[in-house]
């Protein structure tokens, strides 16, 4: 085994140590529960304002409002 010198050594490992933070504080936040619900809740508003599904919605909306008023008649 080769000798190094320890001051090297010591630099290595202050490095591994502030790269292994960096991803623990990475990984902390992508798992955060309130950025995932508030990534989810964007996505789905970003999903639910595309004029397509918009004009789905409306009109599901619009039978079942027809389909509660005949049976409230009856």
């Amino acid at each position: 085994m080769a000798d190094r010198d320890p001051e090297i050594i010591k630099q290595e490992i202050d490095q591994a140590r502030d790269q292994l933070a960096l991803t623990v504080d990475t990984l902390a936040e992508r798992a955060n529960p309130q950025r995932i619900a508030d990534d989810v809740k964007s996505g789905l508003v970003r999903f639910v304002k595309k004029p397509a599904v918009a004009m789905s919605l409306a009109g599901i909306g619009a039978l079942l409002l027809v389909l509660v008023v005949r049976k409230i008649r009856q």
